[in-house]
């Protein structure tokens, strides 16, 4: 069984390679930018590696790690946790998200060479990589809208990525307001689950739906607000409207979107 220290090192690798690219290598040594290209690769690269090591011990442990949540924020009876939630979905999902980002990386390093932002580039793919495997690794609702919009503030930095050029600008601008459509759904969903004194982690949501704590109307509502935010994310009528205008970013950019 992969320990839990490595689960979150997926997570965090990518987080550190957009830290470093975006305070040392850009700021201090901009005349070296093709080292951005090195660390994103790296950092993605370990996290594949790590994520194929998380599936084997999915599949060698019944379809499921757990792991303990950690309190992040208490106020007055509202504990709010965070941790990662392991599943057979989390691990083939974790190689997907990993993989696919990775072989973009590589081919990123030729597309981009000539660019004069090559190393703002990569700091966005890293961070956009990191808020994907956040969204598949969130233990509850919060942590997962969290890196939902993560993912969304990510689309919108790198479609607009030659923001000289208004049409791409434009294209950003309208990625970002209409996934917001969508967003303001699942946000709907999240309050409601709140405010009716439902638990936030998605494993005990899912109990809560079997014995009946959440059903009917409501059960419906969150659903489809749920289905709102994943609908704008992934260019689903009618919230597909930003989704040809996305190609005004870099090719490899839109491969990572898709």
């Amino acid at each position: 069984m992969i320990p839990e220290i490595f689960v979150w090192t997926i997570l965090l690798v990518p987080i550190v390679s957009f830290l470093m690219i975006s305070l040392i290598i850009r700021p201090f040594f901009n005349g070296y930018a093709k080292v951005s290209g090195y660390v994103t690769i790296l950092a993605v690269g370990l996290a594949f590696l790590l994520s194929i090591w998380t599936l084997g011990s999915v599949i060698g442990d019944g379809g499921k790690l757990s792991f303990p949540s950690r309190t992040w924020l208490t106020i007055d009876e509202f504990v709010l946790r965070l941790g990662v939630m392991v599943d057979s979905l989390t691990a083939i999902m974790l190689v997907v998200v990993t993989g696919v980002s990775l072989l973009i990386q590589i081919y990123s390093q030729g597309y981009m060479a000539r660019d004069p932002s090559y190393a703002r580039y990569f700091a966005f793919m890293s961070m956009f990589t990191a808020s994907m495997v956040g969204v598949v690794l969130a233990s509850n609702i919060i942590q997962l809208y969290v890196f939902w919009e993560l993912v969304g503030l990510s689309s919108y930095l790198l479609i607009g990525f030659w923001y000289h050029r208004p049409s791409a600008a434009a294209a950003a601008k309208k990625a970002f307001l209409v996934t917001r459509l969508g967003d303001f759904g699942f946000l709907i969903a999240i309050l409601y689950i709140f405010f009716n004194g439902l638990p936030l982690e998605i494993d005990a949501i899912h109990e809560a739906v079997k014995v009946g704590l959440l059903g009917g109307l409501g059960l419906t509502w969150v659903a489809v607000g749920i289905f709102a935010g994943a609908i704008g994310k992934s260019g689903q009528f009618p919230l597909h409207v930003w989704l040809p205008d996305a190609m005004e970013g870099p090719t490899p950019v839109s491969a990572l979107i898709h």
